[in-house]
C-alpha cells in the first residue's frame, strides 16, 4: 500500500495514535493529528518527536473541514465511534479505521488475536510466553501495550502477531480476519458507549466472522453468552469448559487440563505449578492451551511455559503481607464482573476497595459476591455513591477520599488472615491515568503502610 502524499487524519494521540502517525509520516504520507486534549497537555518530548517527522498537530477540539479533508481517518479505540465529525466523514465515503486494523492488512504473518470481557491481557500474555518457549519468534501487543503497527518495524522476523483486541478496536475493523480468534467470555461492560448490552455482543463477535475454513475459533463453552452462538464463519470451531462434554475440547480433569482435538487420546497437562488463582485463570488457560496444542506446539514446551508463568502487573497480584493480611493488587478488575471473578478467587475474608468512574453497569452480582466474602468495603472515586446505595444493608463500607486513605481504612478494618483487595469494578479514569496507574500508587500505599508498622 502506497502511502506517499496521502492525506492521513489520525485522531487521539494515544499510544496507538502516536505510533501510526509516526509510522505513517516516515512512510512519506501527509499525517494531520487530531487531538482534543491542548498542546500544554501533551508529552512535549513526543510533540517535539513527531514535528520533527512533519507531522501536524492541531489540538483543543477536533473540527470538521480537518476530517473533511481526509483521504483516510485512523480513530483511536477510546475516541467515540458517534463523534460528530467522524460521521460527516462517513458520510463523504471517507474510510475510517483504527491502527489495528491498518496494520492487520499489512501483517503477512498469522495473528491470533484474544478478545473477551475480562482476562484478555493474561491469555495474551500466556499464550506469548507458550510460543517463545517453544523457540517460536512471536510478536505480543495490541491492546495489550504495544500497538500492532510495531510489528511491520520492531517485529519484522516474527512467525506470529499474538494481539489482545478490545471491543473498541473491533467496532472499526470490519474486515478483520485472523487466524485463529480466541472468545473468552462476554458480560455487561462499557455500557456508558454502547446503546445496550446486545451491541457490545456483536461488537465482540465481530472477531471471528470474516474466518475461513481453515482458521480457528476457539470459544468459551461455559459462558451463556458464548455457549449459544457459533464463530458466524466457516471457521473451526474448538470449545472449552470447566467439565468434560460431548463438544469441547479442553476441560478439567483428573487435576489438570485435557486437550483432546479430532480423534486423538487428548493431552493432559498439570496444573501443580500453575501460579494464578481462581476459575476465571483456569478459563485463560484452557484457551491457551487450546490455541498452542492446536497450531502444533510441542506439549512439554507448552507445559514448561505453565509452570514459569507468573501473571501480570496489577491483575490479582500479590503485594505484600502486613501482620498477617495479604494484599492483592487487581486494579485492572475495571468491570463488575472482573470484580466478581477477583473477590471469588479467595476463601478468606476480604477488605474490599473498589470504586472509580461508572461504566454503565449494574452491581447486583457484586454485591452477591461480597456478601459472601466480603467483611468491609472501603470506596472511593466517582462511583462511591452509587456503589454504597447497592451495598447498603448487605455489606459494611466506609468511604475513603484517596487511595492512602483506602489502604489505610482497609488494614484497620481487617483480622489477621484476611485479604485487602483493590478490585475496583469501575474505571480508573476519575483519579489516575490508567488501571496501570491506579495499581502503582496503591502498591506504594501498601509500602508506606508496611514502613510504618
Amino acid at each position: 500500500m502506497d502511502f506517499v502524499g496521502k492525506k492521513i487524519i489520525v485522531v487521539g494521540l494515544g499510544k496507538s495514535g502516536s505510533s501510526v502517525s509516526r509510522w505513517l509520516a516516515e512512510r512519506g504520507a501527509s499525517v494531520k493529528v487530531s487531538e482534543v486534549r491542548h498542546l500544554s497537555e501533551l508529552d512535549r518530548e513526543l510533540v517535539r518527536d513527531l514535528a520533527a517527522l512533519g507531522v501536524e498537530l492541531e489540538t483543543g477540539s477536533h473540527r470538521e473541514e480537518t476530517f473533511l479533508g481526509a483521504d483516510l481517518i485512523i480513530v483511536s479505540p477510546g475516541v467515540p465511534p458517534d463523534l460528530g465529525p467522524l460521521r460527516l466523514a462517513r458520510g463523504r465515503g471517507i474510510p475510517v479505521i483504527c491502527e489495528m486494523g491498518l496494520a492487520a492488512t499489512l501483517i503477512d504473518i498469522p495473528i491470533v488475536a484474544i478478545t473477551g470481557t475480562n482476562g484478555k491481557s493474561t491469555t495474551t500474555s500466556l499464550i506469548g510466553s507458550i510460543f517463545r518457549e517453544a523457540g517460536i519468534s512471536v510478536f505480543v501487543g495490541g491492546n495489550i501495550g504495544t500497538p500492532l503497527i510495531e510489528c511491520l518495524s520492531e517485529g519484522k522476523g516474527a512467525d506470529y502477531a499474538v494481539i489482545e483486541v478490545s471491543s473498541f478496536q473491533l467496532d472499526t475493523m470490519d474486515d478483520f480476519a485472523p487466524h485463529v480468534s480466541i472468545l473468552l467470555n462476554i458480560t455487561p461492560d462499557h455500557l456508558d458507549r454502547y446503546r445496550d448490552f446486545d451491541a457490545y455482543v456483536r461488537s465482540k463477535l465481530k472477531i471471528c466472522k470474516n474466518q475461513g475454513p481453515d482458521d480457528l475459533a476457539i470459544i468459551n463453552d461455559d459462558d451463556p453468552i458464548l455457549s449459544r452462538v457459533g464463530p458466524g464463519s466457516v471457521a473451526a470451531v474448538l470449545r472449552f469448559g470447566m467439565g468434560k462434554g460431548e463438544n469441547r475440547h479442553a476441560y478439567l480433569e483428573d487435576e489438570g487440563v485435557t486437550v483432546r482435538l479430532g480423534g486423538s487420546k487428548g493431552q493432559h497437562f498439570r496444573l501443580d505449578n500453575f501460579r494464578l488463582p481462581g476459575r476465571h485463570n483456569l478459563e485463560n488457560l484452557m484457551a491457551s492451551l487450546l490455541c498452542a496444542t492446536a497450531l502444533g506446539i510441542d506439549p512439554e514446551k507448552i507445559q514448561h511455559a505453565i509452570d514459569h508463568f507468573k501473571g501480570l502487573s496489577h491483575r490479582l497480584e500479590f503485594v505484600r503481607e502486613i501482620e498477617g493480611r495479604a494484599f492483592y493488587d487487581d486494579s485492572k478488575a475495571t468491570n463488575v464482573s472482573a470484580a466478581v471473578e477477583s473477590i471469588s478467587s479467595f476463601d478468606r475474608p476480604v477488605i474490599l476497595i473498589a470504586g472509580g468512574r461508572d461504566k454503565g453497569g449494574e452491581y447486583s452480582s457484586l454485591v452477591r459476591a461480597a456478601e459472601r466474602r466480603v467483611r468491609r468495603a472501603i470506596l472511593l472515586g466517582e462511583s462511591r455513591e452509587l456503589l454504597a446505595r447497592s451495598l447498603e444493608g448487605s455489606v459494611p463500607y466506609d468511604m475513603a477520599d484517596t487511595m492512602e486513605d483506602a489502604v489505610s481504612r482497609a488494614f484497620d478494618s481487617s483480622r489477621e488472615g484476611d485479604v485487602v483487595l483493590l478490585a475496583p469494578a469501575c474505571s480508573s479514569f476519575d483519579m489516575f491515568k490508567d488501571y496501570s496507574h491506579r495499581g502503582r500508587v496503591y502498591r506504594e500505599a501498601v509500602e508506606r503502610l508496611s514502613n510504618g508498622r
